[in-house]
């Protein structure tokens, strides 16, 4: 993937996008980023133990989240791609945005990817701001919105069935668009029961029949540590057992808090069913 500042992302083989959470209520408390100092210093230490992608988001989507205006989510993401950009020229940034207007601010400010939690749904203008800013995009599945999803897990038909239509027309509108580069994510406990995710990972192969790479975006969600009995701060050994199974389904971006695990899960995969080159 081509950032249009000119930086270069590979995904011939699997590689992480560290978690950095610029809201004060995400689910997981670990993640969330309390200063400039503290941003830096996380994102200092994730890309030292192998992050390909920092995504960096200002808005909370977590099951039952306030919505914020934008104005509010623009104030508190662009100056953390501005320090970010900054501290590490060479870091591949993400915004995770479902906004138009905020994807393009944070990629005037440096960002090289928009992660679109809303696939293009919730904003109409979204699909003609990647088209014309040509920026790598990560294209989620989601029905309703954050406040809504939780009440839209009824699906009428098969359910890889219905990803595979959403996004065989996302990908159309956004080669309509000018997009170039985008990448698929299934939307793991968006708009889906745990059982659901579940089903989903297991039949992950399926959704390669767009051709597309897929980000699997699954660290301490529900789905792990809800069958275990825990809660998300004890989530992280279900969740390399997870990725684990994501990467025999083929994802190649691991949305991930825990960079460094994540990075040896996919290394000591490797190792296991190393890839042809």
């Amino acid at each position: 993937m081509l950032s249009p500042h000119g930086r270069l992302l590979s995904l011939r083989h699997p590689q992480v996008m560290g978690i950095l959470n610029l809201t004060p209520d995400s689910f997981f408390d670990g993640s969330r980023v309390a200063s400039e100092k503290d941003l830096l210093t996380r994102a200092e230490a994730m890309l030292k133990a192998g992050a390909a992608v920092l995504d960096l988001g200002a808005y909370s989507t977590r099951p039952g989240a306030a919505d914020i205006p934008e104005a509010e989510e623009t104030q508190g993401l662009l100056p953390a791609v501005e320090a970010l950009r900054r501290e590490f020229p060479n870091a591949f940034l993400s915004a995770d945005t479902f906004r138009a207007g905020v994807a393009a601010a944070a990629v005037a400010a440096g960002a090289d990817l928009v992660n679109d939690v809303g696939g293009g749904t919730l904003d109409p203008q979204m699909v003609a701001t990647i088209g014309r800013l040509r920026v790598p995009y990560v294209l989620m599945h989601l029905r309703g919105t954050p406040q809504t999803m939780s009440k839209l897990t009824h699906y009428e038909d098969d359910l890889v069935l219905t990803l595979l239509r959403y996004f065989r027309d996302g990908v159309d509108a956004l080669r309509r668009a000018g997009a170039v580069d985008v990448v698929l994510d299934p939307g793991f406990g968006f708009a889906k029961t745990a059982a659901q995710s579940h089903e989903l990972l297991r039949r992950l192969p399926e959704l390669h029949a767009l051709g597309l790479p897929i980000l699997a975006g699954l660290s301490r969600k529900r789905m792990v540590y809800g069958p275990l009995g825990l809660g998300p701060e004890a989530a992280l050994n279900g969740t390399t057992a997870l990725h684990v199974v994501a990467l025999q389904g083929g994802a190649r971006l691991l949305r991930a808090h825990d960079v460094a695990e994540a990075v040896q899960t996919i290394e000591l995969f490797a190792h296991t069913f190393p890839m042809a080159e």
